[in-house]
C-alpha cells in the first residue's frame, strides 16, 4: 500500500518527533532539579548528575522550541552515549537487562534530529526564512 499521502506530512511530523522527545528529555532536568514528576532518586545529586541535568534543561528546552537544533541534538546524543556506557551497559550486555532502552532510543533519535533538522514549527525555520 503507497503512503504518499503520510510522505507529504514529513516535515511536521519531524516536529512532532522533535517536539515529543524534546519535552521527555527536558522531564529527566525537571526531576533532577525540581523533582517533578517525581524526585530523583540520587539526593544531593552527584557531580556527573548534575552536569548531565544541565544538558538535559537547556537542549530539552532548545529542541522543544527548535532553537539551535541540530547543535543541541548532537550534544544531546553525545550525552545519552556516554550515559548509556557509564550507567547501564556495566550491568549487563543486553539493554532490556541493564534498562538502557532509553537512552539508546534518545541517542539515535538526537542523533537523527541532528542530521535532519528541526523540521514544521520551529524557530530554526523561522530564522532561515529570508527576509521580506
Amino acid at each position: 500500500m503507497e503512503l504518499t499521502w503520510l510522505q507529504r506530512l514529513q516535515p511536521q511530523l519531524l516536529a512532532v518527533l522533535r517536539i515529543v522527545t524534546g519535552l521527555l528529555f527536558l522531564e529527566h532536568a525537571t526531576q533532577k532539579f525540581f523533582a517533578f514528576p517525581i524526585p530523583f532518586p540520587m539526593q544531593p545529586l552527584p557531580t556527573m548528575f548534575a552536569a548531565a541535568g544541565v544538558i538535559e534543561l537547556v537542549a530539552g528546552i532548545l529542541i522543544t522550541l527548535g532553537l539551535f537544533t541540530r547543535l543541541a541534538a548532537f550534544i544531546a546524543s553525545g550525552e545519552m552515549a556516554a550515559a548509556y556506557f557509564i550507567v547501564h551497559f556495566p550491568n549487563g550486555f543486553w539493554p532490556a537487562v541493564n534498562k538502557g532502552e532509553n537512552a539508546i532510543l534518545f541517542c539515535f533519535i538526537f542523533l537523527y534530529l541532528a542530521a535532519a533538522g528541526a523540521g514544521a514549527w520551529s524557530i530554526d525555520r523561522l530564522r532561515s526564512r529570508p527576509a521580506r
